[in-house]
């Protein structure tokens, strides 16, 4: 079998924000995760931070919060001292770019649920064609502009008739 052995699927995604308290009100309040538990600083005087995690070795963790998102993946927001200054943040377009997707039942409702509390929302609603007709779709921002999607499609894509493998759905 191809493939990592005993792969199960997608324990967490890990987002780096610049302040935390506003993230996780954003993820809490607005998007409505869990706070689950928090993990304190973590520097090193050594070379561990770099082979570890790839960072300049005097960069410090200030803190790490792990929260549960729905019936998906969980989401660990970290808030970093780098010690080499901070790159922007990139846009899909760029190398390394990325969204998080959040499946809703209703996407009007969600929408609506957005802009009342000062959300950035990108547009209007995009229906998909081919293999995803039956999804509908919309970006949005959080207050430090990290892009998320809202994703619906109750009654599934039309992928789904003819073939034995579908995406993962709540």
């Amino acid at each position: 079998m191809a493939g990592i052995p005993g792969l199960r699927g997608s324990d967490h995604v890990g987002i780096t924000v610049p302040d935390l308290d506003e993230a996780e009100r954003f993820f809490v309040d607005v998007i409505g995760a869990v706070h689950v538990y928090t993990l304190g600083p973590k520097r090193a005087d050594d070379d561990w931070m770099h082979t570890q995690l790839g960072v300049h070795p005097r960069t410090v963790i200030r803190e790490i919060r792990f929260l549960r998102l729905g019936n998906g993946t969980n989401v660990e927001l970290f808030q970093y001292d780098s010690a080499d200054g901070q790159a922007p943040q990139p846009r899909n377009s760029d190398i390394g770019g990325y969204h998080l997707a959040l499946y809703v039942d209703d996407m009007q409702a969600a929408i609506a649920h957005l802009r009342s509390h000062g959300v950035e929302v990108m547009g209007e609603p995009v229906a998909s064609a081919g293999p995803a007709e039956g999804q509908h779709w919309l970006y949005f921002r959080s207050p430090w502009g990290l892009q998320f999607e809202l994703v619906s499609y109750p009654h599934g894509k039309a992928y789904e008739s003819s073939s034995t493998v579908h995406l993962w759905h709540p």
